[in-house]
């Protein structure tokens, strides 16, 4: 049967000539011929992603167009005049495979408003909400390794598709032939036609507008503060450094090396802020210039990580750091300005700190829980929308480095969030403090809560299913204690089921159901075990607690190591 593929694709795949190299090249090899055959690439609410390459199993014009013909059958299905946007990054591909959705799109009457260059997956978003889109399209594998890509859809609202619509998109894509049932015409001919048009500059600067309207401090001289900003090769560029332009914070020195769109993201192992080495080109540039502060956008410009200088060197701040820091900045400095709203709204994600529950109940502020995925968040904003409520939205995150301060888009935004990290650390210097400083003081505060993660990869044919007879044996068996500490509370948002063990009661948890398993020690401390949805990986999520540094870290490191043994891999 894989074989049967593979000659299929052989006879047939003849639009791209680097599809056809690379199936003459794995002709004899078996093993690389099951590899990207053996199965489909799926499409959820995370769209696709997966290695670039010829085969089933793999992202290129084929897969690309399989999911874009579905998309575009979904879309017909709910509007007569249907219209889709469409964003890319700097991937390998990522032009080729965002002009192939186009064309497609075209070809079924779909109007597309396309970007005439690479664009953050925020602004994405946002062209969805300006143009009244039934959906939209980001051609991005967000921090993946350079030989991986994927395709991201969105829903009207601007948020990443939801799994009705996923469904519906899938059994589509489960009908088509590849080779015959996708209609496609020329890009140009469909720019000529008026069904495919470029997005302009008035949508940009709509959208910089809007990011600019979440200043909290609009007095403050950011001109005294210096930073080191790295897109990693990616779309940040030229949106985080306009807006740095517009707020006055002037002194910014790009690190070369990473400035300009590279797909193949030569100076780390992949372009993740959240790892220390795609510091390392941004320390170098920091050496010579002595910046406060280093700031750092994924490819896709959706994350943000940060380093602070310390004394003589710079320290890399966790996502759940600076969400703790933006949120309690936000709320003290709204209310001591009286642009607070009466009963301020904020998100975090379920695996995020929980420290945050302390800070926003210190300023009355309601804080919701969300499944992990921003797209959860983007929905309690919709909420809000719905009931003309809005403006009580002051901040959501979520612990991989995602921030957004605003309504006007439905995903996580690297560029309000340099801009808020920018002015934060510019009123903490006006005080005599850095980041680090400020972020132990909310520690002496409410105590000492220290996070950490850790991803087992299961890659392969027999990876996923790894995962998934892992979850199922811990779901069936769930520890009762953890870092020698009782599980006072055992979750399985699966069956939405909440078991209190000294009790034995049950409560049921108002989620979506996601196969993710949590467990509550008696400490306050938690460890959370759940599958990415987007890559081949179980994750290990931790939040411990204590009454100093110490403490706290090796509590951390207790429940690391308890639950690595959980998971037995």
């Amino acid at each position: 049967m894989i074989r049967e593929k593979y000659e299929l694709w052989l006879k047939n795949a003849t639009l791209d000539k680097d599809l056809i190299d690379e199936l003459e090249a794995i002709k004899d090899n078996d093993d690389a011929v099951s590899d990207a055959f053996y199965t489909d690439l799926s499409f959820g609410t995370a769209g696709l992603r997966g290695i670039i390459g010829a085969g089933t199993n793999r992202m290129n014009i084929y897969t690309v167009g399989k999911a874009t013909q579905g998309l575009a059958e979904y879309v017909k299905s709910v509007s007569q005049n249907p219209k889709v946007a469409i964003a890319y990054d700097s991937r390998i591909k990522s032009e080729t495979f965002a002009r192939c959705a186009a064309e497609i799109l075209a070809a079924n009457g779909v109007k597309v408003y396309i970007y005439k260059e690479l664009m953050p997956t925020p602004m994405l978003s946002y062209a969805v909400r300006y143009f009244k889109c039934e959906s939209g399209i980001v051609i991005t594998a967000s921090h993946n390794p350079a030989k991986y890509n994927g395709y991201k859809a969105y829903d009207s609202a601007g948020c990443q598709m939801g799994p009705e619509a996923a469904d519906y998109v899938m059994s589509i894509m489960n009908k088509i032939d590849v080779f015959k049932d996708i209609k496609r015409i020329a890009f140009e001919d469909g720019l000529k036609s008026g069904l495919i048009e470029y997005i302009g500059d008035e949508v940009i600067n709509s959208y910089l507008d809007n990011v600019e309207k979440c200043r909290v401090n609009r007095d403050i001289d950011l001109s005294k503060i210096k930073i080191v900003y790295t897109p990693l090769n990616g779309t940040g560029n030229k949106p985080v450094r306009q807006i740095f332009s517009r707020i006055g914070a002037n002194d910014v020195t790009v690190v070369k090396e990473q400035e300009m769109p590279d797909g193949n993201f030569p100076t780390v192992p992949y372009p993740n802020p959240e790892i220390r080495e795609a510091f390392n080109c941004a320390f170098n540039t920091a050496r010579q210039v002595n910046p406060d502060l280093i700031i750092a956008t994924d490819p896709d410009a959706d994350r943000t990580g940060i380093a602070v200088r310390v004394d003589d060197d710079y320290l890399q701040l966790s996502g759940n750091d600076v969400g703790a820091l933006l949120l309690d900045y936000i709320l003290k400095c709204r209310k001591a300005l009286g642009t607070l709203p009466e009963r301020p709204f904020a998100i975090k994600t379920i695996v995020s700190t929980e420290i945050c529950k302390k800070i926003a109940a210190d300023y009355g502020c309601e804080l919701k829980e969300v499944l992990t995925g921003f797209k959860f968040i983007g929905e309690q904003i919709g909420i809000l929308e719905a009931s003309g409520s809005e403006d009580r939205f002051v901040f959501g995150f979520e612990e991989s480095y995602g921030y957004l301060a605003g309504p006007y888009v439905r995903d996580k935004d690297a560029v309000v969030a340099s801009m808020l990290i920018c002015e934060m650390s510019a009123y903490y210097k006006q005080k005599g403090l850095n980041l680090l400083q400020v972020l132990k003081s909310l520690y002496s505060k409410y105590g000492y809560y220290l996070c950490a993660q850790k991803s087992f990869v299961c890659e392969g044919q027999t990876g996923m299913k790894k995962i998934s007879d892992t979850m199922e044996k811990i779901r069936n068996n769930p520890p009762k204690n953890v870092a020698g500490k009782k599980v006072s509370v055992f979750k399985d948002f699966k069956t939405s089921v909440a078991l209190d063990l000294s009790t034995g009661q049950t409560q049921k948890i108002e989620l979506p159901t996601s196969n993710v398993l949590g467990f509550y020690l008696e400490d306050d401390s938690l460890l959370i075990i759940r599958p990415s949805g987007t890559e081949p990986k179980i994750k290990l999520y931790v939040c411990a607690v204590g009454e100093d540094e110490n403490a706290a870290g090796a509590m951390r490191d207790r429940i690391i190591s308890d639950g690595t043994d959980i998971l037995g891999l």
